[in-house]
């Protein structure tokens, strides 16, 4: 019987080096920094500074999380200017981008592209696959992640609560069938990611708000998290 695949694990929301020092050391595998308007939000400038240590200690040999960049319905322009600062690894996109508009990103920068599909907090109907197809298909050959994260109405994403999580299994589907991978969001916390991970194994999970206290990132609860994540 094979072992079931440790999914990646992304902390995001990162706007301290003090915090990055800290959990450095972890298996992480992206750190996010969110340039949207958020309580979360970071300058280019800043993650600049924090990519520039990630980078320093990668120099030196220990192996440091990929940088992702969160934005929503970002131009052109917004893009270039941030990324000449902060060089980011991915390119995390959260509103209405097109699959052209994923596809220009992803290889006019030369990064990866996560693209976030929000899912309602109360499943009044499981899509079907036809409507997953619909929805997705444009996107196969233009990113390399679907993210499924909670309908927010004004930030799209980052609400800090679950969603329908018996919506996952037709997306994992879909993305098994498509060769994307399938990360999930919203909600998640160090007390139910042992739940989603072992019912319906993504090939991903990302945290903010449910490893934070008042606010702030908590070294314990992300330590925590982690551990529940790649725990056999």
């Amino acid at each position: 019987m094979a072992l079931q695949a440790v999914p990646t694990i992304k902390i995001c929301g990162l706007q301290s080096v003090e915090v990055i020092k800290s959990i450095v050391h972890l298996p992480i595998d992206h750190i996010g920094f969110v340039f949207a308007p958020s309580k979360r939000q970071i300058t280019p400038e800043k993650a600049g500074e924090l990519i520039a240590y990630l980078q320093s200690e990668a120099a030196a040999g220990l192996k440091t999380p990929l940088t992702v960049g969160v934005f929503v319905n970002p131009t052109n322009d917004e893009l270039e200017r941030i990324m000449a600062v902060a060089k980011l690894d991915v390119i995390q996109l959260h509103s209405k981008e097109t699959p052209d508009f994923c596809r220009w990103v992803r290889e006019h920068f030369q990064v990866q592209v996560f693209k976030s599909v929000s899912i309602s907090k109360t499943s009044e109907s499981v899509p079907t696959p036809e409507m997953v197809a619909a929805q997705l298909d444009p996107f196969k050959e233009a990113v390399d992640a679907i993210l499924l994260d909670t309908f927010d109405p004004v930030y799209g994403g980052g609400s800090g609560k679950t969603f329908a999580w018996d919506c996952i299994p037709v997306y994992q589907e879909w993305a098994r069938r498509s060769g994307v991978r399938l990360l999930v969001a919203g909600g998640l916390q160090p007390d139910n990611v042992d739940q989603l991970t072992s019912v319906y194994s993504p090939d991903g999970v990302d945290v903010s708000s449910g490893v934070e206290t008042s606010g702030v990132k908590d070294i314990a609860k992300i330590t925590a998290f982690v551990e529940r994540v790649t725990r056999k």
